[in-house]
């Protein structure tokens, strides 16, 4: 192939393609070249694609070698293109379920939900006595509730904790800000609560951390860089924390996370890289790197991410914690920062999927406003205590996308499934989802074209030389796509949702192990210029993007461990407004599951009984 030849694909009608077991589509792996590069090699090739001469050639020849020309670029298809993954309100008829009343509180959408939880009998029996459990939200409510441990100890703790993280031998990069006295003074007011009788939910007092992406008072917001504070400074709680605040949670801070999302790894050289907590020379995955590992070290049983690409999801996985990624639109973006609008996504990372249950029960629902022209959408709770319901859900399954991951993981994840078949008797239905690699390369454009463009009024010669190398080189590339590419890619977005409709005609959630790869190495030579491994990073985001390019909610829990005691993750994704779905089969998981849960290296015990 000459060097400005590139053969167009032309994309047949979506009906004129066999989505069954014996489809003849070809599986197409990710097809990245691009060399991993740290260090100097990083600076230079943000020096080349800086320069207006080699720049222009450098983007040509990743656009070409990396299939974006022939797969989208020059492609033909007939879809008109789908710009926002809105979904219209479809009750999914869920069963077992409670559903939320718009008009309630946050504190009573909390107290529905506890009251969807199982009882602790009900608890105990899954797992053995020697298993390893984190303290869930409801054991720092007894706990609380008992007198024998107050908001104000373990707000004590959970300073000296942190300071102790942040220390050597090991930096473990969890926060980017947190304010001891403001966390001491939610203690001391939650603690007095308490001490009346009267706290205000059973997250009150509860320490919950917030990814540097949301707004969330007293703190600037950062967005993982050292300067975008002071050109957008952080007036008011973003809604989604307001609501948590409303209920008595104690915010701790902001954590650490990849600079403005721009990466998979969580490594960001102006906070340090946040380590993972089963292995504190590994990653602990991005964007929402520190959401998870402050999850995972015991510090909080749930933090707050946001998911533009699997940014909630990957680093719960590398972690060994859940996630949960609601459908677009289902929590308020309001308050955050605006870097990537029609893929990102408030999440939740929580200790257990009771946890994020709890947490999308206070957070989740339409803004009230004045405007009744659409029907509020319906939320539904599952009642987890029953599991009736789940040997009558059908799972989708292609076999190609699912084995197309690490040894480890492909055995972890088929022995989980295999599992949770027998047990309940699913259903597992065989299907073919085509071209998921060029959905992949038309989000990535998509969330590349919408990162830089909302950086655009900020972008100045002074702010761009303050960006860490790696995401440098990013904001070179993200810049560099045209009009046509991203309306191409909008008509991908369009073709993929007609393809997974149909799938979800036969079946009720699609099943995928949640990355293709376990938490890899941190290199020293990445701690102060960032790295660029596109390898890694599409093997980390290859099961996430229906998600976040579709809208589609999507859950992540805990399954194994490979080889090294790292942590695997198996994915749900569902229908449109079928959290509930999700939520209830993650538990069932879960539940089979917990009793081979290992503690992480790196834990903190912030309920102990000195």
């Amino acid at each position: 192939m000459g060097l400005f030849n590139s053969k167009c694909v032309v994309y047949r009608p979506v009906n004129d393609i066999n989505l069954g077991s014996d489809s003849t589509e070809i599986y197409l792996q990710a097809n990245v070249k691009a060399p991993r590069m740290t260090g100097i090699l990083v600076m230079i090739f943000a020096w080349f694609l800086e320069s207006r001469i080699f720049g222009t050639l450098l983007m040509y020849i990743l656009k070409r070698d990396n299939l974006i020309h022939k797969l989208i670029t020059d492609a033909e298809l007939e879809e008109p293109p789908l710009y926002v993954p809105l979904h219209h309100f479809e009750d999914p008829k869920e069963q077992e379920i409670k559903c939320l009343d718009s008009a309630l509180t946050p504190p009573e959408k909390v107290k529905l939900a506890v009251n969807c939880l199982p009882t602790h009998s009900e608890k105990a029996l899954t797992g053995t006595k020697d298993s390893f459990f984190r303290w869930t939200i409801m054991d720092y409510y007894k706990a609380y509730s008992s007198g024998d441990i107050t908001p104000t100890m373990v707000a004590e703790r959970f300073i000296a904790a942190v300071g102790e993280s942040s220390k050597p031998p090991v930096r473990m990069g969890f926060f980017i800000d947190y304010n001891a006295d403001d966390i001491l003074r939610q203690a001391n007011e939650s603690t007095l609560r308490y001490r009346k009788g009267e706290p205000i939910s059973v997250l009150d007092g509860v320490p919950v951390a917030i990814k540097d992406e949301i707004d969330c008072l007293p703190y600037p917001t950062t967005g993982g860089t050292t300067w975008l504070h002071k050109k957008r400074p952080c007036r008011n709680d973003a809604y989604c924390v307001k609501r948590l605040r409303l209920c008595g949670a104690m915010l701790v801070g902001k954590t650490n996370m990849h600079e403005l999302g721009v990466g998979t790894s969580g490594i960001n050289p102006h906070y340090g890289a946040a380590r993972n907590p089963y292995d504190t020379n590994r990653i602990a995955g991005g964007s929402s790197s520190g959401s998870a590992a402050v999850v995972a070290a015991g510090l909080c049983p749930v933090s707050l991410g946001v998911d533009g690409g699997g940014s909630v999801r990957i680093p719960a996985a590398l972690c060994g914690v859940v996630g949960l990624k609601p459908t677009f639109s289902r929590i308020p973006h309001s308050g955050v920062i605006p870097l990537y609008w029609t893929v990102g996504m408030v999440g939740i990372l929580a200790a257990t999927v009771e946890d994020a249950l709890i947490s999308y029960a206070a957070i989740s629902g339409e803004i009230p406003s004045n405007n009744h022209s659409t029907l509020p959408t319906k939320i539904n709770l599952p009642i987890l205590s029953s599991t009736k319901s789940i040997s009558n859900i059908k799972l989708a399954k292609y076999g190609k996308w699912f084995d197309d991951c690490s040894d480890d993981i492909r055995e972890c994840c088929s022995h989980a499934l295999n599992k949770l078949q027998d047990h309940y008797g699913l259903q597992i239905v065989d299907v073919t989802l085509p071209e998921l690699e060029v959905m992949r390369l038309a989000h990535y454009l998509t969330i590349a074209s919408e990162n830089y463009t909302s950086l655009d009024s900020f972008l100045q010669e002074k702010n761009f030389a303050e960006f860490g190398w790696d995401a440098r080189v990013a904001l070179n590339i993200y810049g560099a796509f045209s009009s046509k590419e991203y309306i191409k890619a909008q008509k991908i977005r369009n073709r993929q949702l007609q393809f997974h409709k149909k799938i979800f005609a036969e079946a009720d959630v699609i099943v995928s192990p949640t990355t293709g790869v376990t938490a890899y190495p941190i290199q020293d030579d990445t701690l102060k210029t960032g790295e660029l491994d596109y390898i890694n990073g599409a093997a980390l985001v290859r099961y996430s993007i229906s998600g976040n390019f579709l809208g589609l909610p999507a859950v992540t829990v805990a399954v194994g461990y490979d080889k090294l005691g790292l942590p695997i993750g198996l994915q749900f994704i569902g229908r449109p407004w079928a959290e509930a779905t999700l939520i209830q089969l993650a538990f069932a998981m879960q539940a089979m599951c917990v009793s081979d849960y290992r503690k992480p290296q790196i834990f903190y015990d912030l309920l102990r009984k000195d």
